[in-house]
């Protein structure tokens, strides 16, 4: 067996969330590699919206393990409001949910500084969420932060506040105001909570899962394009949100990969700072977000819009060796009797068709391709085989520049609007 990868192709709040709910009853396990609570899956099924940040999207389902893997951070305060939650939906957490031993903590001071540096950017800030990721991620390459084992050391305390003693150092060093006496409380009441949960050398047992034939999907968070290596550096996340992510994210090698499933909105959007080729500054880009209502599902930012951006999702699809694609909302773009499509760029006066180091608006502008819209309401379809021939169209198209097979097509937010298409080699539908 090998495990499955579902990952972002543009700049996060692809959709993942629903996509994993709606494979997680072909696998085993479902397993968290990267981010923190700066993600925010939505699900929405039964008339109810459940948005998670930290724990897997394969949590409603029934004999289903999910394991949050080492590459994650864990804000404990967080992450006893999403357990809480679950468990007023009947959710039994405790016989689903495992952590890696491995898995880094937020701490209070992460937040602190998150937002202590953000403040003192300025104009020049990169749109973080302020939930103390970056700071946590780089405790962890310093070789100072606490992980989810040492909450089991009668140290732990002693290792906590030595930290807490050079975060306050560097707080110092910001002029940054804060009352730490007000956050200490709920951080170690979460830290309960984690002591009540399962904690395992996850390596370990998703290696011995796959040698059992278990069948294991790895769930991304953020998306391709805030990658820390390959993202629009610096406005991109602290961790590898690509396909490499997940061997370092879970301790699996990377010949024991299988499957790599790329999820891309119809359109494009972005939250926070950092370049956008395709954005609509205009009535349109804003027709889009009020359609598809574009809001952070963890920061409720307005997100910013454009239309889908053709060199951009296949340097994703490159870097990630995407087998199969899945594509979101087609339903917000119902209302346009043209859409466009970013087929090409001008860069500093030569035309690409690539994403190159530097795409900031001053060295680039993009070429587009109309076509025409499909201007039906897609949400009560219930077959691939009653899609308008526009958007088969519009699928084709994509299919044809990126070489990879669409494999569903979303038309609406809630877990039954999800069309499978017929007579697409997908091994994963």
């Amino acid at each position: 067996m090998k495990v499955d990868v579902l990952l972002g192709l543009q700049w996060g709040d692809e959709g993942k969330g629903k996509i994993v709910d709606v494979l997680t009853p072909k696998y085993d396990i479902i397993g968290r590699f990267q981010g923190g609570p700066n993600a925010g899956h939505t699900l929405e099924f039964n008339g109810i919206k459940h948005v998670l940040h930290t724990i897997p999207s394969g949590i409603f389902h029934d004999n289903k393990i999910n394991v949050v893997g080492n590459g994650v951070v864990i804000d404990p305060v967080i992450f006893k409001k999403e357990i809480d939650a679950l468990i007023k939906l009947n959710v039994d957490v405790k016989s689903k949910l495992i952590l890696s031993k491995r898995a880094h903590l937020i701490l209070p001071t992460h937040r602190l500084l998150d937002a202590a540096s953000e403040a003192a950017k300025g104009s020049n800030k990169i749109g973080s969420t302020l939930k103390g990721i970056g700071p946590t991620y780089m405790d962890k390459t310093g070789r100072n932060g606490l992980r989810v084992g040492d909450i089991d050391s009668p140290n732990f305390k002693a290792k906590y506040d030595a930290l807490v003693e050079k975060h306050k150092q560097l707080l110092n060093f910001y002029n940054y105001q804060y009352n730490l006496e007000e956050l200490e409380p709920a951080f170690f009441e979460g830290i309960e909570v984690l002591k009540s949960l399962k904690r395992i050398e996850s390596e370990h047992y998703i290696n011995d899962a796959l040698n059992n034939n278990k069948a294991i999907l790895a769930e991304g968070a953020q998306g391709s394009l805030l990658d820390i290596d390959f993202g629009s550096y610096p406005f991109v996340t602290s961790s590898n949100t690509i396909c490499a992510g997940a061997c370092t994210g879970l301790g699996i090698a990377p010949n024991k990969i299988g499957n790599v499933i790329g999820i891309f909105k119809a359109y494009c959007t972005r939250v926070g700072s950092g370049p956008f080729p395709t954005e609509l500054n205009d009535e349109v880009g804003e027709q889009i977000r009020k359609s598809g209502n574009e809001f952070g599902s963890t920061t409720g930012r307005p997100r910013r819009t454009g239309w889908l951006d053709l060199p951009a999702l296949k340097y994703a699809i490159m870097i990630n060796g995407v087998t199969e694609l899945m594509m979101m909302k087609a339903d917000v773009l119902s209302d346009f009797k043209t859409i466009k499509i970013c087929t090409h760029y001008n860069y500093q006066g030569k035309k690409i068709d690539y994403l190159p180091f530097d795409y900031s608006p001053e060295l680039l502008s993009p070429f587009y391709t109309e076509v025409k819209g499909w201007h039906k309401d897609l949400t009560e379809l219930n077959s691939p085989d009653q899609m308008p021939k526009e958007l088969n169209d519009y699928i084709a198209f994509i299919e044809k520049e990126t070489g990879v097979p669409i494999s569903i097509v979303s038309v609406g937010p809630d877990r039954t609007q999800t069309l499978i298409r017929k007579g697409v080699k997908a091994a994963t539908v």
